[in-house]
Formats: C-alpha cells, structure tokens, sequence
C-alpha cells in the first residue's frame, strides 16, 4: 500500500468546503430543525461514523487516524465534498459524499462521484436521502461537474429512480486485502 511523504500540522475545525456551496433550497426544506453542513473536522465526536455503519462496515476508527483522513482529503481543495445532515441537537443523522474527477475527455470535463450516501434508520421516512443528494447535485454542477454518477445495490435502485438517476452502466469492482482486515478475515 501506497504511504504518503509526510503528516502535516492539525487543520482547524472548519468546514471541508465552502459553505456557499450548499443549496439554500435544499436547507430550506429540510424538516424544522434539521441543518445540511460540510463536514468538519470535529466531528468525529458529533457521531459521523453511526450513518455510515446503516450503509457498510466501517472498522473501529480511532479519532486520531479519523483526523489524518479528514487532513488528507482538506489538502485535496475542490475535490471532496462530504456533506451532513444534523438534528435539532447537532447530531449527525445522515451523510453524502461527492468526488469530483477531473477528465481529459469532455474538454477536460469533470465527473461528480456521489458516493456514501446513509441516513440513520430512524431518521429513514423524512427525505433526507433525497435532500441530501440534491445538496450533492447542486454543489456538483457549482464546481463544473458535467454530471454526477453513483453505484448502488439493486434493492436501492428504485429510490435513486425516484431521486431523478436512470440506469447508465453496470459496476464492476476488484477488492484488495484492505477489505479483509474490516471483515476480520485477513485472507
């Protein structure tokens, strides 16, 4: 596995990216109380990691190792842009991630990725899925993304169907060892 040269100092606790990026319509609309952020690097203790263990298994993240990822994608501007969604106690309930890939095809276009989108069982039924991933298309077409493309599992087709997406492709995917050290099997 790949290593990076070297750490660099701690970031402060703002948000990932610019918070003019987010839609006002989308927080407008969100359920009373409810608030769509950028993620910040203080929230692994704000239970960041609870959505997305509904979604996959996460592994045990200590908050220093979830500080070094959170370093790692702020030093990538205009690249990463995960987005939460909060309760009226400032919890997390729900999350989504867009990667933005630049191409050398389409004009150099870029592609939006929208990956991890998870929201709490219960705090299922409220729309915050859909709102989330309008935020992601939204913040998608503000960064020049000339589309955003997601994978998900055939159960999941039919939200996504309803969210606006249409089947384009089939996924393919190869895993590494990385993947059996969090199932615990190392193979």
């Amino acid at each position: 596995m790949w290593t990076p040269p070297s750490k660099s100092p701690p970031r402060p606790s703002g948000p990932l990216f610019p918070t003019t990026l987010i839609s006002p319509a989308v927080s407008s609309s969100l359920p009373a109380n409810y608030t769509i952020r950028p993620l910040q690097r203080s929230d692994y203790t704000a239970n960041y990691l609870d959505p997305l263990r509904v979604l996959t298994k996460v592994g045990d993240i200590s908050q220093e190792a979830w500080e070094s990822q959170y370093d790692s994608m702020a030093k990538v501007p205009d690249t990463y842009f995960l987005l939460v969604v909060c309760d009226d106690r400032g919890k997390i309930v729900g999350t989504g991630t867009l990667l933005k890939e630049r191409k050398f095809i389409r004009n150099l276009g870029n592609v939006g990725h929208i990956e991890d989108i998870a929201v709490l069982e219960d705090q299922q039924g409220k729309k915050l899925g859909l709102y989330i991933l309008r935020a992601l298309g939204y913040i998608a077409e503000k960064v020049g993304c000339y589309k955003q493309i997601l994978d998900c599992s055939a159960q999941n087709e039919g939200f996504y169907v309803k969210c606006g997406f249409k089947r384009a492709g089939y996924e393919m995917a190869q895993y590494h060892e990385a993947e059996a050290k969090i199932d615990g099997n190392a193979t």
